[in-house]
């Protein structure tokens, strides 16, 4: 039996401020619905469903899947903090290697509140409390969240031991926010100076407001599916991408070793990497394009030595070098990353997904990269997981440039969505939704055409 597993489809809401504008169901019906079209498979065919959201009650992702119909497969809800996303398509991908499934909807949405992330329960104990108390044993406490804290701590810590230049701070926001330009689904598109970004209100140490990700509403979903599916439907052929490999971890033994940078995961990112590494039986080297967990600039100097981008202790030479950037030896995060496109904690994973998937197919014709056949992924939880994921064409050939449109996703959505936002159609949701259940979720006895299909376009 084979392990190998695709992604079949992948979909995504444009992210957006916190304003109330689109409830969570909404939001998380149009990404299942664009990827299920985009895939060509009707949810009748959705043997599981995997949903991840970080702030929300009980079954969320029954409430987003039911939309599609009721045909009583499981839903998992996942919540893994900033990884759940990954951790959702983590699952989706096990749930396949198993042999439980050959086809699996993964989804995950994100409804959040204006501002700075802070605890939502004061009767129990904080998830983060042991790292921060161990974080604030040698650095004084700012007025900054404790994420900023934590992300700006490690870096100013990496940047004093490695005798980097601080500016590789702003001029990896400068990068991101030049990058999500050409993003459609970024929810901030505008370009800074490096001076700009270095005179922007200070948050924490060496982190400034520009450096730093916002908070955002937004979905993004993927559909997976066997070898054995794909096998028998030729017609995905071009547009499937191999999860080449994956792994995911938690906390390693030195995260309380008194180093700022291992309490944001080093350790798991650097044993989550090197197993993927070692499975695709790859080398840094051979990736071309990276979409990374860049919550703050401050986070992704330090995840790009430790994912082996650059020498080590060399990671403010490579950004200073251009090397993660179009010319340079790698393009990290050509979407704007979380600084620019935004970060609703639960779509963050498959939104990185979604980016790639279309960078292997050939279809980010606004910002692809020359033979691509390698892209990385990694996606972080404070307290902690990460997941790192590596993505290759099913025919193992570089991304062809600019393909034909032909019966593929482009040609069953009426356009090409890594280059152009739509909202979801009533004729895609009836394409998308269940044709078996008769009892389709429904609002006051009628069937239901979502609200934001229907008033909100």
């Amino acid at each position: 039996m084979s392990n190998k597993v695709y992604v079949a489809g992948v979909g995504m809401t444009k992210f957006i401020k916190p304003r109330d504008t689109y409830g969570y169901e909404e939001l998380g019906l149009e990404a299942s619905a664009k990827a299920l079209v985009d895939a060509g498979i009707n949810y009748d065919e959705v043997q599981r469903a995997v949903a991840g959201y970080v702030y929300g009650d009980s079954t969320c992702g029954q409430r987003v899947i039911y939309q599609l119909g009721l045909t009583g497969i499981p839903v998992y809800n996942v919540n893994n903090n900033c990884s759940t996303g990954s951790t959702a398509l983590a699952m989706g991908r096990d749930l396949i290697r198993s042999g439980l499934a050959d086809v699996i909807l993964c989804v995950g949405f994100e409804k959040m509140e204006r501002g700075s992330l802070g605890a939502k329960f004061t009767d129990r104990a904080d998830p983060l409390g042991r790292l921060a108390d161990k974080m604030f044993e040698t650095n004084e406490a700012s007025k900054a969240s404790v994420a900023c804290q934590f992300f700006g701590n490690a870096a100013a810590e990496y940047i004093e031991k490695t005798n980097g230049n601080p500016d590789a701070i702003p001029m990896i926001a400068q990068v991101n926010h030049a990058h999500s330009v050409n993003n459609p689904y970024s929810q901030f598109q505008d370009v800074y100076t490096l001076e700009q970004i270095k005179n922007s209100p200070k948050v924490h140490k060496i982190s400034t407001k520009l450096t730093c990700c916002p908070t955002s509403d937004g979905a993004a979903a993927a559909v997976l599916i066997s070898e054995k599916y794909l096998q028998s439907h030729p017609d995905l052929q071009s547009q499937a991408i191999e999860i080449a490999a994956q792994s995911l971890h938690t906390d390693v033994h030195n995260v309380f070793d008194g180093s700022s940078v291992s309490l944001i995961g080093d350790g798991m990112t650097r044993l989550a990497v090197n197993e993927v590494y070692k499975t695709a039986n790859i080398t840094p080297d051979d990736v071309q394009v990276v979409e990374l967990h860049d919550c703050f600039a401050a986070n992704e100097l330090v995840v790009l030595d430790a994912l082996g981008l650059s020498k080590p202790g060399k990671a403010c030479e490579l950004v200073e070098k251009g090397d993660i950037t179009y010319g340079g030896k790698y393009v990290v995060n050509p979407s704007g990353g979380l600084i620019s496109k935004g970060h609703p904690l639960g779509a963050t994973g498959l939104a990185q997904c979604a980016e790639l998937c279309w960078h292997l197919r050939g279809w980010t014709t606004n910002r692809a990269v020359p033979h691509t056949r390698y892209c990385l992924q990694h996606n972080l939880g404070l307290g902690g997981a990460v997941v790192v994921t590596l993505y290759k064409r099913a025919d193992g050939k570089e991304a062809p440039v600019n393909p034909a449109v032909k019966n593929d996703g482009r040609a069953r959505l009426g356009y090409n969505p890594a280059v152009e936002v739509r909202h979801l159609t009533r004729e895609q949701f009836e394409a998308a939704a269940s044709h078996k259940a008769s009892d389709k979720f429904s609002y006051g006895g009628n069937k239901l055409v979502p609200a934001y299909t229907s008033s909100k376009l």
